[in-house]
């Protein structure tokens, strides 16, 4: 398509102007929703979301929008223009007054991404990804060259509930038996392009990511350098039972520490 450079100026602009509003609300006294047991939402989630939409909407305004609050429509569609959106990924970081959130927004067509930005204001960074590559606050950005396990570091990420508690137990032994480090972000679209920054060497689930906490972050590791499959180690997509993604060298490795999870090693 050939717009896909004002895709991802409008990626941009619409993640800052969500970021705005969601950081102008952080470490507020603002009331927070319980979805589940362990899933929160605010106010400044729907807010945030209403205004990524609105910037959207004065270029795309015709667009599809997939969006994680609200009414918007949850799956991406596999034909045609859409935009994948998380007002606020790490929503249980941003109520416990933690910096590690940020605001995603992704471009896609026909169930592809072409564009992508992460705001994390409170972190003070920026990432983006279009067609030619992967940045951080305007700086290209690469994946690590990490190619020794002993000297790699792996989040355990997305969400498990109380009833799989025992396959995030399994999640985290998987790495640190196989890695140096292990770490816990909470907010899968942080972790993404950190990985793409080379902040890490991957990471892991074995569940089903919702697009909004995944399509931009993936997009932004494939353009860095990095690779991202499902748990059989097909090529990820929207839609795909696991999330595994790497700097590449190590894909083989984490691969094998994913499908421990639930024992298909």
């Amino acid at each position: 398509m050939a717009d896909t450079d004002e895709r991802a100026a409008v990626a941009e602009r619409a993640a800052r102007a969500g970021a705005r509003v969601a950081n102008d609300r952080f470490r507020s006294d603002i009331d927070v929703e319980t979805k589940g047991e362990d899933d929160v939402v605010t106010e400044a989630d729907r807010a945030a979301q209403r205004t990524v939409i609105e910037s959207i909407r004065e270029t795309f305004p015709d667009d599809a929008i997939v969006g994680e609050e609200e009414d918007e429509r949850k799956t991406v569609p596999e034909t045609g223009a859409a935009w994948v959106i998380d007002p606020i990924d790490g929503t249980s970081n941003y109520v416990r007054d933690i910096r590690v959130w940020g605001t995603a927004v992704a471009a896609v067509v026909d169930g592809e991404p072409v564009a992508a930005a992460t705001v994390a204001p409170a972190l003070g960074d920026v990432y983006t990804a279009d067609t030619d590559g992967a940045y951080r606050n305007g700086e290209s950005m690469c994946v690590s060259d990490v190619s020794n396990p002993r000297r790699a570091t792996v989040d355990p990420t997305l969400w498990w509930d109380f009833d799989s508690r025992d396959e995030y137990a399994a999640a985290c032994e998987a790495i640190v038996r196989r890695f140096s480090d292990l770490r816990r972000f909470g907010a899968a679209q942080i972790v993404l392009p950190t990985v793409a920054a080379g902040g890490l060497e991957g990471t892991i689930s074995n569940l089903r990511a919702n697009p909004w906490d995944s399509v931009a972050g993936v997009f932004m590791v494939r353009q860095a350098g990095g690779k991202a499959t499902d748990i059989e180690g097909n090529r990820w997509r929207h839609d795909s039972t696991g999330l595994v993604v790497s700097n590449g060298n190590l894909h083989d490795e984490v691969l094998d520490a994913a499908r421990a999870i639930e024992g298909l090693d």
